[in-house]
């Protein structure tokens, strides 16, 4: 038996500015583009290089079940980085850091040598989710 990671979830509060974040400036391909405003539009978007694995950005706290003390606390939450994050991997760091760096990213870290034996940068992006980003030995 064989398991595989297919879908990842994070939220996303402007979804041109995702786009433009994961399609035009990571380079992944934009795969689905469901629904319609920021509030109702579901994205998915993936690297071309492995279409069997995507991250599905999606509107916060659109559950009707949801208070709206509880919807303005995702969104700080969100807004201070601390409810969705990802890591990815690249052959070229500091290439890519440059390119993410040119077109006006977040910046949160550098390219870094950790002392657990990575090394990596980390931004956020458009809605302001956590991504890192290691280099693969």
């Amino acid at each position: 038996m064989t398991i595989t990671i297919h879908y990842a979830f994070l939220p996303h509060t402007d979804a041109d500015a995702a786009i433009a974040f994961y399609r035009d400036t990571l380079g992944f391909d934009l795969r689905n583009d469901v629904g319609q405003g920021d509030t109702m539009r579901w994205l998915t978007v993936g690297p071309p290089e492995q279409p069997e694995t995507g991250i599905v950005l999606h509107p916060p706290a659109v559950d009707p079940g949801i208070t709206d003390d509880e919807r303005r606390t995702i969104h700080e939450l969100i807004a201070k980085g601390s409810y969705g994050a990802l890591t990815l991997a690249t052959d070229d760091l500091d290439a890519l850091f440059d390119r993410l760096q040119a077109s006006g990213a977040d910046v949160v870290q550098e390219p870094t040598d950790q002392p657990y034996g990575v090394r990596d940068c980390a931004f956020r992006d458009p809605t302001g989710n956590l991504i890192r980003i290691n280099q693969r030995p």
